[in-house]
């Protein structure tokens, strides 16, 4: 019954709204500019009768008595109360009963409690569409997205508040949302290889950091300011899923899949570290006892002290990336032959193609590095670079199996990673005058993350059931 009155409303509504501008258009011929007015008329008709059926349907629902027992509380029924809500139809106006304990207190809207908006202004779905479109824009380009392709308008302040508000939910009940999503998502049933990487970026900050530049020397003049130099590191990480070669001659491995964790700056990254954890861990659970797992980083000693003494990796395979290892290669050989000289280029290539098919390249390049700073007359300069060289290639060489993994069709490389703290870091939180609070920021790398890694409607599920039973 309720359903039938509602399509009638909207059907009567809408019939209005069309005649309206039939008796207007000139419907004579057919051109660009009236297919276009046509056009407009229907949408603003179909919103207009959306937005009164919707309102006469939620209407319907509200409870007019003089007393209302609310878990043994007597409340009594005040005045009916309007209240205006942000729908996919547009803005509507919701008059409902208002009723509060004669003792005072909180008043109470059942209404609000029916329909899911206890203390919000957005329906469920707006507040989806502003949280999917802020993980990709601005708050100010997402308002002009909705402006030009929705029936609903919010402003870009309204649209922060939504943010915000669900920001501080979802870090609040982060474990539980990640766990739900982990243990509802399947792993490729080809997972060969399970591949676990992290690394940092640099996030400009809202706050004070350390002065840099050259101290104001002349009246009038002011050193940089502190607010512009905050940067600190945030931590990205990825857990993918491989799938070896099929095909002998195909050296590859075939990515799968990747699940992505991002947090903003925090002294020693404590948060990231559990919820990469978490993740690696829900990963590990799904695939079989004989697959292969490998920590694969860069060179950073800080990422791999954490791995090197977390049990939780003993049994992964640890592997620096190769293309850092080729960038260390690089400046060994300029710094025992010059920048762009033949024999530079000559022993780049020689020592390269080691690392790729010896199973002892490391050793060689330092055996090399050794013969020739011993023979070559080389600067007080180059020799300091070369040392930093021959100790990244000591510290690591127990970590540049590249030939076995290349054998083996394993990665040798942390593209998704490195990709990672641009495309969901850099892309979204550093674009020209961007500043971020800490808080602020963790609210779009937490949508931003879901979106990458295709999580997005598990997470939004889950963090709907949440957002009711609160």
């Amino acid at each position: 019954m309720i359903i039938q009155k509602t399509v009638n409303l909207a059907m009567e509504v809408f019939e209005q709204k069309m005649k309206d501008f039939a008796d207007k258009a000139d419907t004579s011929e057919l051109t660009a500019d009236l297919a276009l007015e046509f056009s407009a008329a229907l949408k603003n008709a179909f919103s207009e009768a959306g937005r009164k059926a919707y309102q006469a349907f939620i209407e319907s629902y509200d409870i007019e008595q003089s007393i209302l027992d609310l878990d043994g509380k007597k409340l009594r029924w005040k005045m009916v109360s309007p209240k205006e809500f942000l729908t996919p139809f547009g803005t509507m106006q919701i008059t409902r009963s208002l009723y509060q304990a004669d003792a005072g207190g909180n008043a109470y809207c059942p209404l609000d409690d029916f329909w899911g908006m206890k203390d919000e202004f957005a329906t469920e779905d707006v507040r989806e569409a502003v949280a999917f479109s802020m993980a990709h824009l601005t708050s100010d380009e997402t308002a002009q997205l909705f402006e030009k392709c929705a029936w609903f308008h919010p402003s870009a302040t309204a649209i922060k508040n939504i943010t915000n508000n669900m920001g501080d939910f979802i870090e609040a009940h982060t474990e539980t949302i990640m766990s739900a999503v982990q243990q509802s998502q399947q792993l490729p049933k080809r997972t060969d290889v399970l591949v676990a990487s992290m690394d940092g970026v640099n996030v400009l900050l809202r706050e004070q950091g350390v002065q840099q530049g050259r101290p104001a020397e002349r009246p009038g003049l002011k050193a940089s300011s502190s607010p512009n130099t905050a940067y600190k590191n945030a931590m990205t990480g990825v857990v993918s899923c491989y799938a070896l070669p099929l095909d002998p001659k195909e050296q590859r491995p075939q990515r799968l899949q990747s699940r992505y964790i991002a947090r903003m700056p925090q002294k020693r990254a404590v948060t990231f570290k559990e919820q990469f954890e978490q993740e690696v861990t829900a990963a590990e659970a799904k695939t079989p006892p004989d697959t292969t797992k490998v920590f694969l980083c860069d060179g950073h000693r800080s990422i791999w002290s954490y791995a090197d003494n977390n049990p939780m990796y003993n049994d992964y395979e640890k592997l620096i990336d190769f293309y850092h290892t080729t960038e260390h290669l690089s400046k060994a050989s300029e710094a025992l032959f010059g920048k762009s000289s033949q024999q530079s280029q000559a022993w780049y290539k020689k020592y390269r193609k080691k690392l790729l098919e010896e199973d002892d390249g490391a050793e060689c390049v330092l055996r090399s590095i050794a013969y020739y700073s011993q023979n070559l007359r080389l600067s007080k300069s180059r020799s300091e670079k070369l040392e930093a060289e021959r100790t990244y290639f000591r510290r690591n060489k127990g970590r540049m199996n590249y030939a076995d993994f290349i054998v083996r069709g394993l990665p040798i490389g942390s593209g998704p990673v490195e990709a990672a703290c641009k495309s969901i870091v850099k892309t979204r939180l550093c674009r020209s005058g961007m500043r971020w609070s800490r808080q602020g920021g963790q609210h779009i790398l937490h949508l931003r993350c879901f979106v990458k890694s295709n999580r997005w409607d598990g997470f939004w599920k889950h963090y709907i059931q949440l957002k009711r039973a609160a």
